[in-house]
């Protein structure tokens, strides 16, 4: 998956649920974002795992709820 789909993907679901999705800092090689209260880490790679990009999709669905 593109790095800017998994974005547009995540603002997608921060905005369902009335959510912001906040850049907390860049790193070298990842960045680190907030969806409410939950912070996790997204590769900064042109093209993501999709495992991965999954795995980051479901852990901010989870902070939704």
């Amino acid at each position: 998956m593109k790095l800017d789909k998994l974005i547009r993907t995540l603002r997608k679901i921060a905005k369902s649920h009335g959510a912001e999705l906040v850049l907390v800092r860049h790193g070298a090689s990842h960045d680190v974002v907030r969806l409410g209260t939950v912070q996790f880490t997204i590769p900064r790679h042109r093209e993501i795992n999709e495992r991965t990009a999954k795995a980051i999709i479901r852990i901010a669905e989870g902070a939704c709820r």
